[in-house]
């Protein structure tokens, strides 16, 4: 774990990295990649130029040392990541079909879902200025989710912001306790995004201007709500506007809320404006559906600037 006299990254992101094995439209072959939305935010984040850092666990394997390249190339700090020599780095699958993307996960007893709070090293949660986490870093255990509370009331305590987006999946744990988990986190965070999917199953409202009072009650100052290819919702008390798409040709959305979060995080240290930051996570989530995978299409920053200054 990171010494407490050495600085941490402006962004630390919290949860679980799966490997993944993504089915090419149209093909029978599964192309190797990574995933896990907290690794993705992270990475999307490093790629407009932030400094992130993640806190998680992985196996002594080679799924996890392929994490652990990655990283050190993309430039995301590693030194809260722990080894585990007992439990394999999680992997998942995804296959196309007429409904969209579909995922399968071999997760189970994975490194991430082993972290205790005792682990959680508690400095570099207090030196970062937003501190990043979802739904999913809770839902892969019980003592994930202890220790994803344990670091959001040690940022609130220290003044960092948190982000929390929702990332609802009912796989991994039953409606009621993904409910009382996600809003208990919710009332933590500073920043929440959600989708209207997610938010439906949640607090069975449908309208987005709805979502956002539920939200925006609990205690967040900025409350977005994905609308999907409409874009999404920026809330404030004080204001709400939704941010459009960009007009881009999607071949594969894994991915794509996760580089929202990124990009946002990114913009928003940087400008301080929730509506600007939203504006240009939009257009880095809409490149990053161009391709196939999780991480290979996320958008430089000169990519991001493009597509706002020429696309519509």
């Amino acid at each position: 774990m990171p010494s407490p006299a050495v600085q941490s990254p402006d962004i630390v992101c919290i949860g679980e990295p799966l490997f993944e094995l993504n089915q090419a439209k149209g093909s029978e072959a599964f192309l190797p990649g990574h995933g896990g939305d907290t690794s993705n935010c992270a990475i999307a984040a490093a790629r407009q130029g932030a400094s992130v850092g993640y806190v998680t666990a992985v196996g002594a394997d080679n799924f996890g040392q392929s994490f652990l390249d990655l990283w050190k190339k993309e430039g995301v700090d590693t030194r809260a990541i722990k080894i585990d020599h007992a439990a394999p780095t999680g992997i998942y699958f995804v296959t196309h079909g007429p409904q969209g993307h579909v995922f399968s996960y071999r997760r189970a007893g994975s490194a991430a879902s082993r972290m205790t709070p005792e682990e959680l090293s508690l400095d570099y949660i207090r030196g970062a200025k937003v501190i990043h986490t979802s739904g999913i870093s809770q839902a892969i255990s019980s003592q994930a989710a202890d220790l994803v509370f344990k670091a959001l009331n040690t940022a609130k305590t220290a003044g960092v912001l948190v982000s929390y987006d929702t990332n609802l999946r009912l796989r991994l744990w039953p409606i009621d306790r993904a409910r009382a988990v996600i809003h208990a986190s919710a009332a933590l965070a500073d920043i929440l995004k959600t989708s209207s999917d997610d938010a439906f199953e949640l607090t069975g409202e449908k309208e987005a201007d709805k979502i956002a009072d539920f939200y925006l009650g609990l205690g967040p100052k900025i409350v977005i709500v994905t609308l999907g290819a409409e874009g999404a919702l920026v809330a404030t008390k004080e204001k709400r506007m939704v941010i459009p798409a960009i007009a881009v040709k999607p071949v594969d959305a894994t991915g794509a809320g996760d580089t929202f979060d990124g990009a946002f995080l990114t913009e928003y240290l940087r400008s301080g404006d929730a509506f600007a930051a939203a504006r240009y996570a939009n257009a880095a989530a809409g490149l990053a559906t161009e391709g196939y995978g999780a991480v290979a299409p996320m958008p430089t920053r000169s990519a991001v600037e493009a597509a706002l200054a020429n696309r519509k």
